[in-house]
């Protein structure tokens, strides 16, 4: 909005010629989202309590050690999420650049799957259990959006069906037709992959915000043709204006860590884990950054693996291989107090982000 109003009137007052540089709108956007949390979050927590929208804790006969750890944490506001998209999106709708198609697929991509979410986490709250939408709705919800977007991409000439690899210079995949079905695996990985790392007060959002300060640096490189052609990666026009969608996610992020962190005064629930999970899924591929997502995303790539090593161990030889999955729980039931595995799992976070920006340099 910004830049659609101010930008033309540089011509009257040259300093309005500064809403032309992607780097000025992000920061702006990120400042922004982090406001709109720090301002509305009190508000919508106080009504999300009034509602008696808690969180329900599992108390299934696998997840009673769990349940006795997390016993106080029920009834606790859940379906923060709202507060989530809704100052990504606020936030992106004025600084961003409105006719660029990348920004308002990935808006409507977010939404999308913060209604996913947001039915998800009602019927929990209705029906006073853990479960809310059966496996299989959530993944319709899921895989409609990515054949969608992978559809859309396939016939996109500037994104093209190629597949980067990391730390190779010159080799890149021409997928073909399988490109819809591999953005489409991306898309619903990635929601579901953050979606199970959402267990513990500042986990899930913490490693996002690394995972999409990330992804800020290398959407405005993708999009920017000297600084793409210097680091021998993939050129994409336009895509360096996710970068702002990118940095509002940031200061979203942020905002809400300030409420999310131990002990949570909210959770994100399902409404947030799946519409962020999905965005930057959806960020990697305009962005061709796909298979970066398994390096610079390792905590939610380890948190779903033990979860399907976990399944797949007991479904085949009836032992399992992790105290309890998702992994952050096994550490959990090792003794590792709450703090400590979030924070260490940061560590870890942090450290993959590096490697994986190293990844520019080292083709």
């Amino acid at each position: 909005m910004f830049y659609q109003l101010l930008y033309p009137l540089r011509d009257i007052f040259f300093g309005f010629n500064v809403f032309k540089y992607i780097t000025f709108r992000a920061a702006g956007a990120a400042i922004t989202s982090f406001l709109l949390c720090m301002i509305l979050g009190p508000f919508i927590i106080e009504r999300l309590r009034a509602l008696k929208v808690g969180q329900v804790v599992r108390t299934e006969d696998d997840a009673k050690g769990i349940y006795e750890m997390h016993k106080d944490k029920a009834g606790t506001p859940t379906m923060g999420g709202l507060l989530i998209v809704t100052a990504i999106v606020i936030s992106t709708l004025l600084w961003g650049d409105m006719t660029n198609k990348y920004v308002l697929l990935a808006l409507i991509s977010i939404i999308w799957l913060c209604v996913v979410g947001f039915l998800d986490d009602y019927l929990k709250m209705k029906l006073k259990k853990s479960k809310g939408l059966t496996a299989r709705s959530k993944f319709i919800g899921q895989i409609m959006l990515g054949l969608m977007l992978g559809l859309y991409l396939y016939f996109d000439p500037q994104i093209g069906k190629q597949l980067d690899i990391p730390f190779l210079k010159n080799l890149v995949m021409n997928l073909g037709m399988f490109y819809v079905l591999f953005t489409m695996t991306v898309i619903v990985g990635s929601s579901n992959a953050v979606n199970l790392t959402d267990g513990l007060d500042g986990l899930a959002i913490g490693c996002t915000i690394i995972v999409v300060l990330t992804y800020t640096a290398l959407s405005y490189i993708t999009g920017n043709a000297k600084i793409s052609e210097y680091l021998n990666i993939i050129y994409i026009p336009g895509t360096g204006e996710l970068s702002v969608f990118c940095a509002a996610m940031l200061g979203a992020g942020l905002g809400f860590l300030w409420f999310n962190c131990f002990p949570a005064n909210v959770f994100m629930g399902d409404t947030g884990s799946l519409a962020l999970g999905g965005a930057i899924g959806v960020v990697a591929t305009f962005i061709k950054k796909e298979l970066l997502l398994l390096i610079v995303g390792g905590i939610f790539v380890m948190e779903a693996l033990s979860v399907i090593i976990q399944i797949t161990s007991f479904r085949f030889f009836g032992k399992r291989v992790f105290l309890m999955a998702p992994i952050h729980h096994h550490f959990q039931m090792k003794g590792w107090s709450e703090s400590k595995v979030v924070i260490r799992f940061w560590i870890i976070g942090i450290i993959l982000a590096l490697v994986s920006l190293s990844t520019l340099k080292l083709r």
